[in-house]
């Protein structure tokens, strides 16, 4: 059984991070065209599109700030102007901070994080959504994480706002389901991207042997690319009845 995207185009907010570039990669060689949107890495963009032009697919970079209307407003423009509207989002992006505990950390960042994973969702999906409906068909993914389930001391501002994206996510399930437009999300544990292998913090296996990782029933981190094919799985007809769950990719160290 082969993945077709073929004649999809997909939209992927934070798509020069460690997973977004991974995943944009993936969706594209099954044939889906890409919007890589970007906030300030534009080297990381550039050559990300010429990857995908590469495996024969469409590709533009589209510089946004994921937490401002008007600027997701803007990308929706340019991406319709140069690829058309898109029957993927992947919602990847998020705001970077140290974490600390609830007494300690700053408002600020509680609220830099609502807006990077709530409000952005918010944004998005009034851009993208209306031409999904108006179409009858369209995929709605968000990356959560293994984090707003286990909440964990010192991640209080992070866990806090994918739970509010959770309850987003779920809702919206239930009013874009009638017009065809599905809508889940994806939470990743803590797995190994670029960044670890150019580090070599890994093995000789490709795994690293962290205490976190003895704790994982599969008794290992994940890969970047293990997200990516659960994001693929739910951007195709594969999950064409799947609607309304959180998945997490984390070797089973979440359970639901």
């Amino acid at each position: 059984m082969n993945i077709s995207l073929k004649g999809k185009i997909a939209l992927i907010t934070g798509a020069t991070g460690q997973l977004g570039r991974v995943m944009a990669r993936t969706l594209a060689s099954c044939g889906a065209d890409i919007a890589v949107c970007f906030h300030n890495n534009s080297e990381m963009a550039d050559q990300l599109a010429g990857e995908i032009k590469v495996m024969g697919c469409r590709a533009v970079t589209v510089q946004a700030d994921i937490t401002n209307e008007k600027s997701t407003e803007k990308m929706r423009k340019k991406i319709k102007a140069e690829l058309g509207d898109p029957d993927i989002v992947v919602n990847n992006a998020v705001i970077q901070y140290k974490w600390k505990s609830i007494i300690d950390q700053s408002p600020e960042d509680f609220q830099n994080q609502f807006d990077s994973c709530v409000m952005q969702s918010v944004y998005t999906a009034k851009a993208f959504l209306p031409a999904m409906i108006a179409k009858g068909s369209g995929r709605f993914i968000g990356i959560n994480s293994e984090c707003s389930a286990q909440c964990s001391a010192n991640t209080g501002a992070y866990a806090s706002a994918k739970r509010g994206m959770d309850g987003l996510y779920r809702v919206l399930a239930n009013e874009a389901g009638p017009k065809g437009v599905t809508v889940n999300q994806v939470a990743p544990g803590w797995v190994i991207s670029d960044k670890d292998r150019e580090a070599k913090t890994i093995d000789h296996r490709g795994f690293n042997d962290s205490s976190y990782a003895r704790i994982v029933p599969l008794a290992r981190r994940g890969t970047d690319q293990e997200i990516a094919n659960v994001v693929l799985f739910l951007a195709s007809d594969l999950a064409s009845f799947v609607t309304g769950v959180c998945i997490p990719v984390c070797g089973g160290n979440v359970m639901v």
